[in-house]
């Protein structure tokens, strides 16, 4: 039996806020490069991820750092750990 000391830390990544439109909910694009199998040329992927942010405290635009969590609904499994950057308010518009 594991307790909370043993247990191996959450996943956490790092994304671009792209939605903020759901209460209590921001989505959340995390980007990483792969390489080409044949080719080996670095592509771009990305991922949209649903985050639970409780206080909806997130802009359109703010950089933040999202932490792995238990289901919270069908399709958000992830929870707001840090607003690492604030977006410009004349950036985004």
């Amino acid at each position: 039996m594991m307790n909370a000391e043993t247990k191996a830390s959450s996943r956490t990544v790092v994304g671009k806020v792209t939605s903020i439109k759901m209460n209590k909910t921001i989505v959340v694009e995390v980007e990483r490069k792969v390489m080409h199998p044949l080719y080996g040329k670095y592509i771009r992927k990305s991922s949209k991820m649903y985050a639970h942010d409780a206080e909806n405290i997130c802009k359109l635009g703010d950089v933040v750092k999202i932490q792995m969590c238990r289901p919270i609904s069908k399709t958000k499994f992830w929870k707001l750990e840090e607003v690492l950057n604030q977006a410009d308010k004349e950036a985004v518009a």
